[in-house]
């Protein structure tokens, strides 16, 4: 951690890709977070992979096209199912559920079974469901990498 940027000093402009990682935490900072919603929207504008499993597809809640509209509008998505967040008891904990969320922003949500790895890939926008989906998210992200 000691060598951990502050989002304030990160530029799309510096890297090939943004891969948000899981966690409740992104739903109460990332997803508010004006430095993240921007990065997002530019590392995307610019052509590069964003990629975010489990709860952090709830960073994308704010993040929008050129245009104005919501990054993930008309796009296949997934993100932490309403389900899991359920069977886990914090559906009135968190701020907002990632799967309600998505389909609010005009995402084509779509779940695999609560607690199996289910990766959707929308050209440059790559997103997980769950933890277990962390590893294939990150090879599909290194994939996309690739082919650019």
């Amino acid at each position: 951690m000691a060598n951990t940027a502050k989002l304030s000093t990160v530029s799309a402009a510096d890297y090939d890709a943004a891969f948000y990682p899981g966690g409740h935490g992104p739903l109460w900072d990332l997803a508010e977070d004006p430095q993240s919603i921007a990065l997002i929207g530019a590392v995307y504008a610019a052509g590069k992979p964003v990629a975010a499993v489990c709860h952090a597809p709830g960073a994308l809640r704010h993040a929008k096209l050129p245009d104005g509209f919501p990054l993930v509008r008309s796009k296949p998505v997934t993100g932490f199912a309403n389900s899991e967040e359920a069977a886990v008891g914090l559906t009135d904990v968190v701020p907002f559920l990632v799967e309600k969320m998505l389909k609010k922003n005009g995402g084509k949500y779509s779940k695999g079974p609560d607690w199996q790895s289910h990766v959707v890939v929308a050209a440059n926008l790559i997103t997980g469901q769950n933890p277990a989906s962390s590893e294939a998210a990150a090879e599909a992200l290194l994939s996309r990498l690739s082919i650019a």
